[in-house]
């Protein structure tokens, strides 16, 4: 067949360890035999990063706002351990996520995918449950220092044109201590509350929001009242398509998505929606099944997989061994991406090839091909064979060429 050919490139980020494996195989076996591959390639690998001193995630976010959407691998954010693992790093860089989160000035939407095969383990959970995370500030963007003497830590604020100042302590401490300053901007949380109404309206889902503004009372108080105000401008979109806004407290939330069905949007603050999309995620089956796209104010969109690198599987492939590590939410973000690609360009083609690709991906699981962390998932009486990454993206290949 033809090769599906492509007019606008991707931006592609290329990650570390075994998704980084991954990411080269899926390109081999599922795109590159059937697509005229067009992307503007950016290494985010940990240690290319280190020798550009993180320029290359700047310059990477930059053109997924040129060219307006990007596919992402997963990559290293170092922690002290890692930069014991990796002596050659002049500096513990922060998250690349973070960063082009923070470029972006995106929210991320997480949604599980779901075969029949594997059931939730929350057993009344019959629909996806999407967590749409703020992607900017709070800890991602917090400075922190550690002291080691009695005294006393306070927080300054000064504006340019120096008409405003503000000074609170924040603790006196009669010994050592360790301090942290976060914050957010206005306009960033109006364009998070904007993107999930406008979500929730797109895919005629609910919406949720939770805070826990009991606590932070001015912080997580602004989160609540610029939800507030925002919901007014589409409440009533809402109540012509019979959709509901629901605030509440976090830890109430949690207890309601336990005892819920599914089929709504949880939004979350930063912090609460990297943890709690690994909870549902991990919930539905398997971190490895979660899609996770950032979609920016201006439309850009980012495709990535929601998991880590896989360090544990990496470290036996580079001993030889076979690893049965789990590429559907890689692949998922490919196929999001050409999908992406295909409707702003007007490519039916490679919109319905995205959609194809997703296809044959569903057919291999549901006859019973998965790897290893989806095979004791499976309800009794499915049966299952586990297999390595590799032959399972062959048995996806397979169904993927029979189906164009």
């Amino acid at each position: 067949m033809e090769k599906i050919k492509m007019t606008t490139p991707l931006v592609e980020m290329d990650g570390d360890e075994m998704t980084r494996i991954l990411w080269a195989m899926i390109k081999e076996k599922l795109i590159l035999p059937f697509v005229e591959l067009k992307t503007e390639y950016y290494d985010l690998g940990l240690l290319h990063r280190n020798e550009t001193g993180d320029q290359v995630t700047v310059d990477a976010a930059n053109a997924a706002k040129k060219y307006g959407v990007a596919v992402k691998c997963a990559t290293i954010t170092p922690n002290k351990q890692r930069m014991e693992e990796y002596p050659q790093l002049t500096e513990m860089w922060k998250s690349p996520n973070g960063t082009i989160r923070s470029i972006l000035d995106g929210t991320v939407f997480r949604t599980p995918i779901c075969i029949d095969a594997i059931k939730p383990v929350v057993k009344n959970w019959k629909k996806p449950i999407t967590i749409a995370r703020h992607a900017y500030g709070d800890v991602y963007k917090s400075v922190d220092f550690v002291t080691g003497k009695p005294g006393t830590c306070t927080m300054t604020f000064r504006s340019d044109d120096g008409t405003e100042e503000k000074t609170v302590t924040v603790q006196k401490v009669n010994g050592p201590a360790l301090w942290q300053g976060a914050h957010n901007k206005e306009a960033s949380i109006r364009s998070f509350a904007h993107s999930c109404f406008q979500y929730a309206i797109d895919t005629r889902q609910d919406l949720w929001f939770s805070t826990k503004d009991t606590i932070a009372k001015v912080y997580d108080g602004q989160f609540k009242k610029i939800f507030e105000e925002e919901f007014e401008s589409c409440r009533t979109r809402f109540e012509e398509l019979g959709l509901t806004y629901f605030y509440t407290l976090i830890d109430d939330a949690v207890a309601r998505v336990i005892r819920s069905e599914g089929g709504y949007i949880w939004a979350c603050k930063n912090y609460d929606g990297d943890v709690m999309s690994d909870m549902v995620s991990t919930a539905f089956g398997s971190l490895a099944m979660m899609t996770s796209v950032l979609v920016a104010p201006d439309g850009v969109t980012e495709y990535e997989a929601a998991h880590g690198t896989v360090t544990r599987h990496y470290y036996r492939h580079l001993k030889g061994e076979k690893t049965s590590t789990n590429p559907m939410a890689t692949i998922f973000a490919w196929s999001g991406a050409l999908r992406k690609r295909g409707e702003l360009d007007g490519l039916d083609d490679l919109a319905q090839f995205a959609g194809k690709l997703e296809e044959a991906c569903f057919d291999t699981l549901n006859d019973g091909v998965m790897t290893r962390d989806l095979v004791g998932l499976v309800e009794p009486g499915f049966s299952a064979r586990a297999v390595d990454s590799e032959e399972f993206l062959d048995e996806i290949a397979g169904r993927l060429a029979r189906k164009l």
